[in-house]
């Protein structure tokens, strides 16, 4: 039976920032530089205003946080007043707990927390997640989107795969486990990296996730590796659009792009974005509030 990590922490604090939509990728960043567990949440109904919360040690870390948040303001443009609350650590391991049972994604895949019992399901893949990541864990409407997403093209059996911001593996090791096909897996952020390989030797997969750090296309082991015919990005709508061309051209003749971490109100700018590259429209999903995009690389250039 698999066991919970055991946490010592006496007292905790969450921290939280309130800003715009476009300085969201440099605040979780900084968050989750000093933070172990991270949440990103709607702060408005418009979705233009998000709030980046973690939970650390009480004054822990404290010369690297602000180093942090600095480096986020100045890269943003955007100003951000850090909010601090004190944490009970057994009452918000409760609720974390309780926030987290097991959830079944699709027709394919179920996802449970480390604190639930190690039962094997003969019908469903089992993927074993730290009830303590908030984000990356199977809740989130985008997650659940690219698992259906994955679902929907596997009949196409692809070879050369990359999840493009793995946080915290969720989707390469869906992609190894369902495919059986190596999978390379890069994130910007360390903390994703570490937590991407660890939650890939728990779940048997290691063998089949190469987990790299690494800046978007940029990346040597995605150089390395490219052209693929199946690349995950869960990750924002604007990045999306800006990075558009990239992917494009390190996608595979046939190949496949799974988008997400993009609200229902961004679908047409991400689409737009990408069909100026060439790129085809197959399906569009939803999970209340969020949209995922399935698009592939016609086989032939269009005439």
């Amino acid at each position: 039976m698999a066991q919970p990590a055991r946490r010592h922490a006496t007292s905790l604090e969450t921290i939280s920032v309130t800003i715009p939509e476009s300085a969201v990728e440099f605040y979780e960043n900084a968050i989750g530089s000093v933070c172990t567990t991270i949440g990103l949440f709607e702060a408005n109904p418009e979705g233009t205003l998000w709030r980046v919360e973690g939970v650390k040690d009480t004054g822990h870390r404290e010369d690297e946080l602000a180093a942090a948040l600095l480096l986020a303001e100045l890269a943003s443009g955007e100003s951000a007043t850090l909010e601090r609350a004190p944490t009970e650590a057994e009452g918000w391991l409760a609720r974390t707990y309780e926030a987290f049972p097991e959830q079944q994604v699709g027709r394919r895949f179920v996802v449970r927390g480390t604190h639930l019992p190690d039962q094997p399901d003969a019908t469903r893949i089992v993927l074993t997640l730290d009830a303590g990541v908030a984000f990356g864990s199977g809740e989130h409407g985008s997650t659940r989107g690219c698992l259906r997403a994955l679902e929907r093209i596997a009949h196409r059996k692809p070879r050369r795969i990359l999840d493009l911001g793995c946080g915290t593996g969720i989707l390469a090791m869906a992609g190894a486990a369902l495919l059986h096909q190596p999978v390379l897996a890069v994130d910007i952020e360390p903390w994703s990296v570490r937590v991407a390989a660890r939650n890939a030797q728990r779940n048997g997969l290691a063998p089949l996730l190469t987990c790299r750090l690494g800046n978007g296309w940029n990346t040597p082991a995605i150089r390395r590796a490219a052209p693929f015919d199946l690349v995950f990005a869960n990750i924002l709508a604007r990045p999306l659009c800006l990075m558009a061309k990239d992917l494009a051209h390190n996608l595979l003749p046939g190949g496949t792009v799974i988008l997400a971490g993009l609200l229902r109100t961004q679908v047409g700018m991400v689409l737009s974005a990408h069909r100026r590259q060439g790129l085809v429209l197959e399906h569009l999903l939803t999970e209340g509030d969020w949209a995922t995009l399935v698009l592939r690389r016609p086989n032939r250039p269009r005439p």
